[in-house]
């Protein structure tokens, strides 16, 4: 059988973080119930997964990967458009023209 795929965008994330996690745990087959919604789970749960919180983890400061790749460097500002302060045009370029080949019959747009 084939699997299910949900694409997500960071930037719709950022501005509706509560609406996606309800989306995904409803995708995950497992929504919210009236009385976890009632209870602030959700805002538990975005409140464990957010950026703050991940990034100053004592493994994500101070660990490495099996790679010897640290922790640390997996996690810059969080902030919607910083990767442009760090690709060229050029490599914006090439990754958009390879992410359009590849979404596009998915029906993404960027």
């Amino acid at each position: 059988t084939i699997g299910k795929v949900m694409f997500l965008k960071y930037e719709e994330i950022k501005m509706r973080p509560n609406f996606y996690l309800k989306e995904i745990a409803k995708f995950l087959e497992c929504p919210f119930s009236k009385e976890e919604e009632s209870k602030g789970v959700n805002d538990d749960i975005l409140n464990l997964c957010s950026f703050e919180k991940l990034s100053n983890l004592e493994v994500n400061k101070f660990e490495k990967t099996s790679n010897e790749v640290e922790n640390k460097t997996f996690f810059r500002l969080g902030q919607v458009g910083d990767w442009k302060n760090f690709l060229t045009t050029e490599m914006i370029e090439h990754i958009n023209t390879i992410t359009e080949k590849k979404f596009v019959k998915h029906g993404l747009k960027f």
